[in-house]
């Protein structure tokens, strides 16, 4: 079984779905939602969205007939407290991350 701080690390390595995280800051989205502004299938984002919610990053709910997707708020714990291992990292402030996101992913 994969370390999950590799499975974190692993997940957020893509733009894809750090982009998809970035959007989900702003609050739940349906999955049809998260698929909207991006140049891929459905299929496609649903695996984004599958590897985001083995990671723990996100959760995914049925409402109805509609799938929901939300960010997990403690997520990125065990992430933050390794970098802060270092001594040379913050805590990870979700705002601030939000902005980081913003100036990394072309387009944000």
């Amino acid at each position: 079984m994969a370390d999950p701080l590799d499975t974190v690390f692993s997940a957020l390595a893509d733009p894809t779905r750090r982009a998809i995280l970035t959007m989900l800051l702003e609050d739940d989205m349906a999955v049809t939602d998260v698929a909207e502004p991006f140049e891929m299938s459905l299929a496609a984002i649903s695996k984004h969205l599958t590897i985001l919610t083995r990671a723990g990053l996100i959760q995914q709910e049925k409402r109805g007939r509609v799938k929901w997707c939300k960010l997990d708020p403690d997520a990125m714990r065990g992430a933050s407290v390794w970098m802060q291992g270092f001594g040379q990292f913050e805590p990870v402030n979700l705002d601030a991350f939000e902005r980081f996101l913003e100036n990394e992913l072309p387009g944000s």
